[in-house]
């Protein structure tokens, strides 16, 4: 009996229904921008963090949720990383830092010419204008706290944009600290102590960096003890307005944790 042949999916570019669809699609696209531009880059290749690995694979899966599996644009980028020009064996440290930073403006380049081609969509439905933006779209929230809080948040489910945004922000310390080990409010005060900490927020030079340290530690504490664990657990009776605060803070931590500095435990 002969082999049935596998199909393969043919090729298909995603139908969007509307402009506000489109957008919604940009400014997915933007955050990964934003991501890829914050990313330390000499930091990650030298501690082996693992972090540009991550913001590739957000770049990559960000392209594949936008255009669809099967689209001419995934098939394109679904290999798409942050490095440009040759490679070997024992390469510097030096030449890996350079072609990584060549492959991160390459990498934002592809990004900005798949937006301008989602721009083009957009004005072929008869509108050049794009739809406004949401109040949560201008606060520039730190992009893992805003991939996970806004659509519940504009469904109107305040409080599970909330959690979710707390449980991304422990999950981004358990990523850029490598304790996996722990969790909750023991992760963050082993990971932010202002005796030998995994991830410090300045130089821990003097007293005044040392109570930065404790300080930010106790904030961390705080959003997990007072958010994430009620979170976890019901969903108060509270505004929209509240919930939107609680949002902006949890963005403030990531973004503090994106700024740390690695330090190796003595």
């Amino acid at each position: 009996m002969p082999k049935k042949r596998l199909e393969v999916p043919a090729i298909a570019s995603r139908e969007f229904r509307s402009p506000e669809e489109i957008d919604s699609a940009i400014n997915r696209l933007r955050r990964r921008i934003t991501e890829a531009q914050a990313l330390d880059v000499a930091s990650s290749v030298r501690t082996e963090s693992g972090a540009k690995s991550v913001v590739e694979s957000n770049i990559r899966e960000s392209i594949r949720e936008v255009f669809g599996t099967n689209s001419p644009e995934f098939k394109e980028h679904c290999y798409l990383r942050m490095w440009a020009g040759g490679m070997y064996m024992n390469m510097a440290l030096g030449e890996v830092i350079q072609a990584t930073e060549r492959g991160r403006t390459l990498v934002i380049g592809v990004l900005n010419g798949l937006i301008g081609r989602l721009q083009e969509k957009r004005d072929e439905m008869g509108t050049s204008e794009a739809a406004p933006a949401t109040y949560l779209d201008k606060l520039n929230l730190h992009p893992r706290i805003m991939d996970v809080s806004r659509d519940l948040f504009l469904d109107g489910h305040y409080w599970e944009a909330v959690f979710a945004g707390a449980k991304a922000l422990v999950n981004f310390v358990k990523e850029r600290s490598g304790r996996r080990d722990l969790d909750g409010a023991a992760l963050v005060r082993a990971v932010f102590s202002r005796n030998d900490p995994t991830l410090a927020f300045n130089d821990l030079s003097n007293q005044i960096d040392l109570d930065e340290q404790e300080g930010m530690m106790h904030l961390f504490e705080g959003a997990v003890l007072a958010i994430r664990n009620p979170g976890g657990h019901s969903f108060p009776e509270g505004s929209d307005q509240r919930a939107m605060e609680y949002i902006s803070l949890l963005s403030f931590l990531a973004y503090r944790v994106q700024e740390s500095k690695q330090r190796k435990a003595r």
